[in-house]
């Protein structure tokens, strides 16, 4: 599956994909043996990109769970599904939320490589909706997974039957909390182990 933003990665030749110094070690790529070489292989055999995130490098120590973060990603945000993958990156915004420069970085980066403008996308991050060149239902369902990422014990069937009327499908609401679920998984980790913002979007502009 081609998957662009990782085809402009490699031409841009990042600097640095992690931050060396995090808190709690990872395993890098030159270190890894075993299982967790075979797991990292194994996000290059799946995703097509050459290099290995820091974020699945905080799995190293537990190779099962990295090949199942690999899956996960592969399937549930890399990829089209009842969602766009334009619509499963402004979803991560939650990124901003929880205050994780890592992943919001990451996905404000990817969400321009899926057409989105610079613009559009700082709206998102700083939950500036009102601003953002995107649908009202779109809007809507920002706001319903911020609520997922935040207060998701407040979630009541009249929000759930707000958004049948919008149109939106109950498969596509499923889908926006599977993606919200897991964007939150990954900011708590980013953050724990102190992975620091690679600035792909500063790279981008100044390579373009």
């Amino acid at each position: 599956m081609s998957r662009p933003e990782y085809e402009l990665l490699a031409q841009l030749h990042p600097a640095h994909s992690v931050n060396a110094n995090t808190r709690i070690r990872i395993i890098e790529e030159d270190d890894a043996e075993g299982d967790t070489a075979a797991a990292y292989q194994y996000f290059r055999d799946v995703m097509g990109r050459q290099d290995v995130p820091g974020i699945l490098k905080c799995f190293g120590t537990n190779p099962t769970a990295a090949r199942l973060m690999v899956d996960m990603g592969s399937t549930l945000l890399f990829s089209d599904g009842y969602l766009t993958r334009r619509q499963k990156e402004m979803i991560a915004y939650i990124s901003s939320l929880n205050a994780c420069p890592y992943c919001l970085d990451s996905h404000g980066f990817f969400l321009t490589v899926q057409g989105t403008t610079i613009e559009t996308v700082k709206a998102i991050a700083a939950n500036i909706l009102d601003e953002a060149e995107i649908s009202a239902p779109e809007r809507e369902l920002l706001r319903f997974t911020g609520r997922v990422n935040s207060e998701s014990f407040k979630i009541t069937d009249l929000d759930v039957r707000r958004f049948r009327e919008l149109d939106w499908q109950e498969e596509q609401i499923a889908e926006a909390i599977h993606v919200a679920a897991m964007m939150g998984l990954c900011n708590r980790v980013a953050n724990a182990f102190g992975l620091i913002s690679q600035e792909l979007s500063d790279l981008r502009h100044s390579k373009s």
